[in-house]
């Protein structure tokens, strides 16, 4: 038996927990997009989140609620980079050690950024696999309280208060979407639109080069993301056993984009709302973009997850 979702006072109370430490992003807009998309479109900006993306609600959600005696042993994940940042700024703004297993292949800018914040960084092989087996290593050698980018139930927690402000700020959406990588964001954001939203639609969109998900919630089972080509690197990651069975229940669907549409979408946002955004981000508006007959004449909010760019590499794709 599944267990229970949780409830709207789960939800409210981590909205409660997290909001002193984090900043409320704003919800913009563009006539010009609207009108390129045939819908209404608005823009919760997580790229303006302290760190640069929404993974600092997680990452609080999951701290905060550790014991004093667990804080002291130092916390732990594996990121390719958002949630390495988050947890390194936690474990600064919680006087607590952290320690960070990043893949050789995240971006330099992220592992910059995890060093400025104090995480103590490790490295690992590119694959999912291998973070999680240095991971385990690290919380043997460490003793460091291991907490998962996407699935455990405090991360989704925080998560979900991105989409409680959207809602809060435009309450007659249609349609809220979020990117896939590990479910994470997607699994909060479907349970705030659950217990706040009056009916809104919850769709995800994922890279073509990276489908697990997709295949993952069309068959019922959990597929593992075996060698992920995307140019959305927080996105090349899989689901797990606490958010798939709220992405099962609670989820539309998962669209599919191809890069090149995201780099697409990528560049309308820089040079038409004039702000930073990865790639992970603009995947949503790609989504709709590229399926216009799904969004035609409807209210569509997109979580823009975050805006730490690697230049270098976004370059090299332009």
């Amino acid at each position: 038996m599944e267990n229970p979702i949780p409830t709207k006072a789960d939800l409210v109370a981590t909205r409660e927990l997290i909001s002193p430490h984090i900043h409320r992003t704003p919800v913009l807009t563009s006539r010009l997009i609207d009108e390129i998309a045939g819908a209404s479109v608005f823009f919760k900006c997580e790229n303006f989140q302290r760190m640069g993306a929404f993974k600092i609600r997680g990452a609080l959600s999951a701290v905060l609620r550790l014991s004093e005696e667990d804080r002291s042993k130092g916390i732990l994940t594996h990121s390719s980079g958002n949630f390495a940042q988050a947890v390194s700024l936690t474990g600064q703004l919680t006087d607590t050690a952290a320690y960070i297993v990043m893949p050789q292949n995240a971006p330099a800018v992220k592992k910059a950024a995890v060093r400025t914040y104090g995480g103590q960084i490790i490295e690992s092989g590119n694959s999912p696999t291998e973070r999680e087996e240095m991971a385990a290593q690290v919380a043997r050698e460490t003793g460091g309280v291991f907490i998962h980018p996407s699935d455990d139930l405090r991360v989704i927690l925080g998560n979900s208060v991105a989409a409680q402000e959207l809602i809060d700020d435009i309450p007659d959406l249609d349609v809220i979407m979020a990117p896939v990588g590990g479910g994470g964001l997607i699994a909060g954001t479907a349970l705030a639109a659950h217990h706040f939203s009056d009916g809104a639609m919850v769709i995800g969109a994922e890279p073509k080069g990276a489908d697990d998900a997709y295949r993952s919630l069309r068959d019922g089972r959990i597929y593992p993301s075996e060698n992920p080509q995307t140019i959305c690197d927080g996105l090349r990651t899989y689901l797990g056993q606490h958010n798939f069975p709220i992405i099962r229940k609670l989820v539309e669907e998962i669209l599919l984009v191809a890069d090149e549409d995201t780099l697409k979408a990528l560049r309308l946002i820089y040079e038409r709302m004039k702000i930073i955004v990865e790639p992970s981000s603009a995947i949503v508006l790609a989504a709709i973009l590229s399926n216009p007959h799904i969004f035609a004449g409807k209210r569509v909010g997109l979580i823009i997850s975050g805006g730490n760019v690697d230049l270098n590499t976004l370059c090299a794709h332009w």
